[in-house]
């Protein structure tokens, strides 16, 4: 049996995943967290085989939460479920650990096909991530300026560009107001912007907020 642990802050979301993952077979949904820290929580308690796990979450970055699982349970794969297209995402968390990446669009069938393939120690992503990635590593499509921010700046970044204050963000993220300025300088420095308003442009243009 495929113990499965779901990590979602949407009760409509969550009861989703529980149904599709309940019509297969092998596997059942034995754990349910709507924050990071109920989730690193009943990982610690329980054992599961596989974490379904959100991006965004009340109490901070999916990313987060991904990096303290791999930390203290490096055995438990997790698959990232997400609104945000993999375009946004996917490289950033396959490269924190996640062992797949798949957008809340997907079809049940292939929520359940990444699950198997995980929970065997295999890597899930789409077809037309994996071409992506095909084409990165041959050079056909360069990085763009972004994604050589580092998890915590392009945090910083997307909560800048969808309209919060520095002030705002600080409480957000429980770190200093100078802190966040300091982040906000090097993410401008990195994209070659000189305002917020810029910045705000920049990632709209890329698709970075909705």
């Amino acid at each position: 049996m495929i113990r499965v642990l779901v990590v979602d802050d949407h009760a409509v979301v969550r009861r989703g995943v529980v149904q599709i993952v309940g019509e297969a077979a092998e596997m059942r949904c034995t754990g349910e967290a709507a924050t990071g820290r109920d989730a690193l929580r009943l990982a610690a308690e329980n054992e599961y085989d596989v974490a379904v796990l959100d991006i965004h979450l009340p109490d901070g970055s999916g990313l987060d939460v991904l990096k303290q699982l791999r930390a203290f349970k490096p055995g438990l794969p997790v698959l990232i479920l997400s609104m945000y297209p993999e375009q946004q995402y996917a490289t950033r968390a396959l490269k924190a650990g996640a062992a797949g990446y798949l957008t809340k669009e997907s079809v049940p069938g292939e929520l359940v096909a990444a699950l198997r393939a995980v929970s065997r120690g295999e890597r899930y992503v789409s077809r037309a991530l994996a071409g992506a990635l095909a084409d990165q590593v041959a050079g056909a499509a360069g990085p763009e300026p972004h994604q050589a921010l580092s998890d915590r700046e392009d945090q910083v970044l997307r909560l800048l560009a969808a309209g919060k204050t520095v002030s705002q963000i600080a409480e957000e993220l429980a770190l200093s107001v100078k802190t966040v300025s300091t982040y906000r300088g090097r993410i401008l420095a990195k994209l070659g912007l000189e305002t917020t308003a810029a910045l705000v442009r920049y990632a709209l243009e890329r698709g970075l907020v909705e």
